[in-house]
């Protein structure tokens, strides 16, 4: 939307500022140079003045202006530079106009522009950009609950979900400064480009607010690598989906969940942008039960598994730290898991006793007898953690005590040994079998802190033959 050539002002009634400057904006139209006034709230604003109605904010937004009063030079339908607020010395210099606003403080702060006010963008957008989205509209029928309609469309994880409107993919856009049209990933099992787009229309469906999205682009990016093989999860019969485990500041201004109920429900960013990360795989990519999706039993957490580690209280460095991320910066790590085996330990008060307890508990990952092809995500909680605090153990401290307990007889280990045709291959038996491959182990610390428990997440068929755990930076 074009301009007219000369000077260009952007008031509203409703600006403090914006009325102490209308004997400035008489001086600029009084001078003989091409000047017009644009107000945003009251066609009668400026006095006198005959400004151009923008009421309905068109000309704002294409020109986006966030500030009034601000001040534009034009040349060719086009602004070439502006000035914000009221600053005497700036206003004089910009139009080349002297003795500006006498009586008038040197500087005064704008307002905050009607584009800008609670909603406004997206409208504004749906309104006056066609080509800001480019995904097929839906349209319903008039008696169509909506609801009901997309669940028969396949677009829900048998949850309702949230209608994904022009306004509200448009709202959610606002969290991330990519271009909509921006590849992400290319998702599995159908390997579909999937833009930014798309996962901000999948993220209206789980229920996100825009500030959750950065965390979803990056668990896409992460779960479409090749190291985590998010097309083998979907097709093993086994029972593991996508664990999402955030790190960083993003953590605190999404309101995650660290500490009670860290792993269940009641928190909004945890469920939703785990669920968000399911959703582009089923509604891009294909990934649904029952087609490519075939596991025996599956678990609730591949509806939503996602949570944040407790860096605060924890007595060990972050996961993203470890994982070769600077310390302070967001991240996701995804881990393929299936499901959550509890440890009960409230009697172990040295680090020794409760590191057996947890190893014991650690052998059982997938089958007793079963080593290396199983990765495990074992979750500290407060009053175990402290054990180790006390102790003056580091995270290495503690993995490396696990190791050396989780390093088995083959003999226990071999199929037939202890009456159970289960287990590792006969030629296994000679010599001993680490539980877990080199980083096949990951720790975190999260939880209530009270209650004397931990968990264990177990894993699917680990390293390059199935699933690596992957970590992603956030980028906000």
């Amino acid at each position: 939307m074009g301009l007219p050539d000369g000077l260009v002002a952007f008031v509203k009634a409703d600006c403090p500022t914006c009325v102490a400057v209308v004997p400035v904006l008489r001086q600029l139209a009084a001078s003989g140079r091409p000047f017009t006034v644009y107000t945003q709230d009251d066609p009668a604003f400026p006095p006198g003045l005959d400004a151009v109605d923008d009421s309905s904010l068109e000309a704002s937004w294409h020109q986006g202006i966030e500030t009034v009063p601000t001040l534009l030079r034009v040349e060719d339908g086009r602004p070439v530079a502006s000035a914000v607020g009221w600053l005497r010395s700036e206003w004089e210099e910009f139009t080349g106009v002297s003795a500006l606003g006498p009586g008038l403080p040197d500087f005064r702060p704008g307002c905050g522009s009607r584009t800008l006010d609670p909603g406004m963008p997206e409208r504004l957008a749906e309104l006056y950009d066609a080509d800001s989205l480019s995904s097929r509209r839906v349209q319903l029928a008039e008696l169509e609950d909506e609801f009901e309609a997309m669940h028969a469309r396949g677009w829900s994880d048998g949850l309702p979900v949230v209608p994904p409107t022009r306004r509200r993919v448009l709202r959610m856009l606002e969290g991330t400064p990519r271009e909509p049209s921006e590849v992400v990933a290319v998702v599995p099992p159908d390997l579909v480009e999937c833009t930014v787009e798309k996962v901000a229309v999948n993220t209206v469906l789980a229920g996100c607010l825009p500030e959750h999205l950065p965390a979803v682009l990056a668990a896409v990016e992460a779960a479409c690598t090749d190291e985590f093989n998010m097309h083998g999860l979907l097709a093993t019969t086994w029972f593991s989906g996508p664990v999402i485990v955030v790190n960083g500041p993003f953590r605190r201004r999404a309101g995650m969940n660290s500490g009670v109920n860290a792993l269940g429900q009641g928190n909004r960013a945890n469920l939703s942008i785990g669920r968000a990360l399911q959703l582009v795989v089923r509604n891009v990519g294909g990934g649904r039960p029952g087609g490519v999706d075939r596991a025996t039993l599956g678990h609730p957490g591949k509806l939503s598994f996602c949570f944040a580690e407790d860096e605060e209280g924890s007595p060990w460095e972050p996961l993203s730290v470890e994982r070769g991320l600077e310390p302070g910066r967001s991240a996701v790590t995804l881990f393929a898991g299936a499901g959550v085996q509890g440890v009960v330990d409230q009697l172990s008060r040295s680090p020794e006793s409760l590191a057996r307890s947890l190893a014991a508990c650690l052998r059982a990952v997938a089958h007793p007898k079963q080593a290396l092809a199983w990765d495990a995500l074992l979750v500290i909680s407060p009053e175990h953690g402290r054990v180790f605090r006390e102790a003056g153990w580091s995270k290495a401290r503690l993995r490396q005590e696990l190791d050396e307990l989780l390093t088995l007889p083959g003999s226990e280990l071999a199929r037939g040994a202890g009456g159970i045709a289960e287990g590792m291959p006969p030629h296994t038996a000679e010599g001993s079998i680490p539980k877990f491959r080199p980083g096949g182990l990951l720790i975190v610390h999260a939880g209530g802190t009270a209650g004397l428990f931990s968990a264990i997440i177990g894993g699917w068929v680990s390293g390059p033959a199935g699933s690596q755990p992957v970590t992603r930076p956030i980028d906000s």
